[in-house]
């Protein structure tokens, strides 16, 4: 526990620049705080002394502005930051070195029982605001914009943004909003010969018609 405990202070330290020792980041950091009252809680509740375990929650989310429920799967390394607003839902999955801003949602959009949760897998970072909803599936070193609402599954190493979320880049490679993928020199290279080609059609055009001009000027000066 104590080495989990560490983890957690040296997931503070590397990813806050503002954060500097583990004394600091012990005594004063609310989602770090939130994460080992769940530690706490998540014993409790698969001790099956479940009430305690609720207990301590919504100590915990009174403290810290964080509401985690005490059968959510956390992994080690998670930190989430400034913390106020954040809720994880009852069958939400965190895994290895997560990151998490204020005002996240790892939510439920049934009131059905079994899994209603996203996972989250490892090296993910969530912008403040996001909404990860459903029992979806978040790769590994994925990217959620602020203020995205994931509502499906996205694969690993991907970047997503916007309502609903969209996957604009996987595997540092682009996406169009069609879906079709390419990289910085083929999409410029691409865009330029279309410009080339439209400029050479307008350039046709005008000169046909200043070719016609020409003509009817002088057909008008005889």
């Amino acid at each position: 526990m104590l080495e989990v405990m560490r983890r957690d202070l040296d997931a503070a330290l590397s990813r806050d620049p503002a954060a500097r020792s583990r004394l600091e980041v012990a005594l004063a950091y609310p989602g770090v705080h939130a994460i080992w009252a769940h530690r706490l809680a998540s014993r409790l509740w698969h001790a099956e002394h479940t009430l305690c375990a609720r207990v301590v929650s919504s100590l915990a989310r009174t403290l810290t502005g964080v509401d985690i429920h005490p059968a959510a799967t956390m992994g080690q390394g998670v930190f989430i930051d400034h913390a106020t607003g954040v809720v994880i839902g009852e069958t939400a999955e965190v895994g290895d070195d997560v990151m998490i801003y204020q005002g996240v949602t790892l939510g439920g959009t049934t009131l059905s029982r079994g899994k209603r949760h996203p996972t989250i897998g490892a090296g993910t970072v969530i912008g403040a605001g996001a909404k990860v909803l459903g029992p979806i599936t978040i790769g590994e070193n994925c990217r959620i914009g602020a203020n995205a609402v994931v509502l499906k599954s996205v694969p690993e190493n991907s970047v997503v943004v916007g309502v609903p979320g969209r996957i604009t880049t996987r595997n540092h490679v682009r996406h169009s909003p069609g879906g079709v993928s390419y990289n910085d020199q083929e999409y410029l290279g691409r865009h330029l010969a279309s410009l080339g080609q439209r400029v050479a059609h307008l350039e046709g055009h005008v000169g046909h018609d200043v070719h016609h001009l020409e003509s009817a000027n002088e057909d008008f000066s005889i």
